[in-house]
């Protein structure tokens, strides 16, 4: 089954300092511990990491320019499409036999809507757009194709478990000087190096046609561009 992609991005100028693993000299080593399935995941969105990691907000946010309001905006935009990854997601992981997927520790509505409160003295933002585009995303997918929606628990919470860990402090120094409290939103209740591997575990273990396979892989980088598309919706509020 083909499906039609997300919407393109431009692509980015790569970011001077690393955010995620992708970009790490050790990249090559940490693979070696990675599944056959994560490592060819790993792999295909490579490029497109690095592409998001070199717009404009992704560095602004790393280097503590970006604004309140544009957390703000990012948590908004992240919280409706959360909350349906997370009804829709298990339920496609467990046709497929990812029931290992240790869902509770991952779950990110319950911060999110403790965040969006508590940011919620913050400027009104305009509805997101690209936040919309997922959500219709995640529904169309785990009504036509549930094996592709397990590309986006990957895609996201992976990022959640790596990349998100270095920019938590940026974000929080920047709501600090703003007298706004720390963000709940990459905190975990477990190391992140555990849930990393669970999550890694859980997707080895779906079972999938060849041809699910490659959707997946496909499918990986269509979140990709999704969250891009996010980013540069954030670069006009700056």
């Amino acid at each position: 089954m083909t499906l039609p992609s997300a919407p393109a991005t431009a692509d980015a100028p790569h970011s001077p300092a690393s955010i995620s693993d992708h970009a790490s000299p050790a990249d090559a080593e940490q693979r070696r511990g990675f599944g056959p399935r994560v490592r060819r995941l790993h792999a295909r969105i490579g490029r497109a990491h690095h592409q998001a990691e070199g717009m404009t907000f992704s560095r602004q946010l790393l280097a503590g320019s970006a604004s309140a309001q544009q957390l703000a905006a990012l948590i908004r935009a992240l919280a409706p499409a959360y909350e349906q990854l997370e009804a829709l997601a298990p339920v496609a992981a467990n046709s497929l036999g990812g029931s290992a997927i240790p869902w509770n520790d991952l779950a990110r509505q319950a911060a999110l809507e403790h965040d969006r409160a508590q940011l919620a003295a913050l400027p009104a933002t305009p509805p997101s757009q690209a936040g919309k585009a997922w959500l219709d995303r995640l529904q169309h997918l785990a009504e036509a194709a549930p094996h592709r929606l397990l590309a986006h628990v990957y895609v996201r919470y992976g990022g959640d478990l790596s990349g998100g860990q270095q920019l938590a402090p940026a974000a929080e120094a920047i709501l600090a000087a703003h007298g706004e409290p720390a963000l709940c939103f990459w905190r975990f209740p477990r190391p992140v190096g555990e849930l990393r591997q669970r999550l890694h575990d859980g997707i080895e273990a779906l079972r999938l046609t060849p041809c699910q396979e490659e959707e997946l892989l496909e499918e990986a980088e269509a979140a990709l561009r999704l969250t891009q598309r996010l980013l540069a919706e954030l670069e006009t509020l700056a």
